[in-house]
């Protein structure tokens, strides 16, 4: 067998693993209730600002009835993790297979490690009423735009995307409002897709609204 039909070989097979991934994370979601997914970078310290909002962020969740669904690592995610089960309620890690392996954090209740990151996506997009950002990296921001995109061209019903810290995010807005407005690649409605908070009362408030 040459080297493209060895491979070819191998994409058939990865099939399986696809679907497994799918199967169980669909059967392990799919009673878990009303949920929402909390992202933002895995580096933050518990002395960052953010850490704590996080965790006070979750506990509040808990008190409405949602369950709190991580990315299962260190940083914004064991704070949520951490904010949702020491409030009792459900604490669920998503967790994502690296070169350099990240371990759940200890706050996780519900694990599922996935190897693919796009099984992974779905399960965040379909098992949540609401996103909320803070802070962080590439894999923060990611998550950021893949559901800007899917409410933006209704590919799935519109839910409350909820961003945390102005200064943060002032740039990017800026860059949407001087760039991609003024071009016509986005819509000035676009932007009431997702909303900018500072405290976790203001997002529970949004997400409260929301669903009335």
């Amino acid at each position: 067998m040459n080297r493209k039909e060895d491979f070819a070989g191998k994409d058939t097979w990865r099939i399986f693993r696809i679907m497994a991934e799918f199967v169980e994370g669909f059967e392990t979601l799919s009673n878990l209730g009303p949920a929402v997914a909390i992202f933002g970078s895995a580096r933050a310290k518990k002395s960052n600002k953010f850490y704590q909002k996080a965790e006070k962020l979750s506990r509040l969740l808990v008190k409405e009835g949602y369950a709190v669904v991580t990315g299962a690592g260190p940083g914004i995610m064991e704070a949520a993790n951490k904010g949702a089960s020491e409030a009792g309620g459900k604490s669920v890690g998503l967790n994502i297979e690296l070169p350099m392996e990240q371990a759940s954090n200890p706050y996780v209740k519900t694990l599922l490690t996935f190897h693919y990151f796009f099984c992974r996506k779905v399960m965040f997009v379909k098992y949540a009423r609401a996103f909320f950002v803070f802070p962080g990296g590439f894999g923060t921001l990611d998550e950021f735009f893949e559901s800007t995109e899917l409410i933006q061209t209704k590919i799935i019903e519109p839910f409350p995307v909820i961003l945390f810290g102005k200064k943060y995010w002032q740039e990017l807005f800026r860059w949407f409002e001087e760039t991609l407005i003024i071009n016509d690649y986005i819509r000035v409605k676009d932007m009431e897709i997702f909303h900018i908070v500072e405290e976790p009362q203001e997002a529970i408030k949004i997400l409260k609204n929301f669903y009335q």
